[in-house]
């Protein structure tokens, strides 16, 4: 079943009297539960396509079918609903707010949905044990390792249990052993049924993605549904 159906998208942005094309004519099809990676240089329309689907941006042209709704007619308000319930985003720098504990950060997106506090302590205690980070509950941003730090920011993603995960170079700021970790708990995620599409300049990385997407100039070169490398 498609889970993502983009049709004739274009995002363009202007530079000064220059207008830059960031994504050009852009079709495609993402069923449920596929493992995506979406490659290609610096300024290939990666990370607009990203927040394209992740809802942080809208298309110029063209329409953005979610689990067969067009969320490209919706309100920002409506598209931020979308986004609260159905989607998950990991980010290379984490974006975790450094005021609130481990804890606290995995239990935001629970809080902002209005989720009665009994269920949000009982769900954040689960993926505090399930993350290996119940020894770290009470410990802030700063007090924690950039491997514990995504752990948390990927509990974070996937506490309200949304269909879609949208990673963005992921273990971009983390070892290569700490990065391997990271992407097994991804891994293990799609294992369950979760979509994840994985924005990576790693052909370690992307290899190991069901399907590779490259882009360039803002265009989709090429669609790979090939075995894992």
């Amino acid at each position: 079943m498609a889970l993502i159906e983009l049709a004739g998208i274009e995002r363009r942005f202007q530079l000064g009297d220059t207008t830059v094309k960031a994504l050009a004519g852009i079709d495609l099809t993402i069923d449920a539960g596929e493992y995506v990676a979406v490659m290609g240089p610096s300024g290939s329309g990666k990370s607009t396509l990203l927040n394209l689907l992740g809802l942080l941006d809208r298309p110029d042209i063209g329409h953005y079918r979610l689990e067969g709704r067009d969320v490209t007619t919706l309100s920002a308000d409506e598209q931020a609903k979308v986004r609260s319930a159905r989607i998950g985003f990991v980010f290379q720098s984490f974006h975790l707010v450094p005021r609130l504990t481990a804890a606290e950060n995995i239990a935001l997106p629970m809080t902002l949905a209005g989720i009665a506090p009994a269920d949000r302590a009982r769900r954040v205690t689960a993926a505090l044990k399930d993350f290996g980070l119940d020894h770290r509950a009470d410990h802030k941003p700063d007090q924690l390792s950039g491997g514990q730090r995504q752990r948390v920011a990927i509990a974070r993603a996937t506490i309200m249990q949304p269909p879609l995960i949208l990673a963005d170079e992921p273990t971009g700021n983390l070892d290569r052993h700490t990065g391997e970790d990271v992407v097994n708990l991804l891994e293990a995620l799609n294992a369950r049924g979760v979509t994840l599409i994985v924005v990576t300049h790693d052909p370690g990385m992307g290899e190991r993605a069901r399907r590779r997407l490259v882009m360039e100039d803002g265009r989709l070169q090429s669609d790979s549904a090939g075995a894992p490398g």
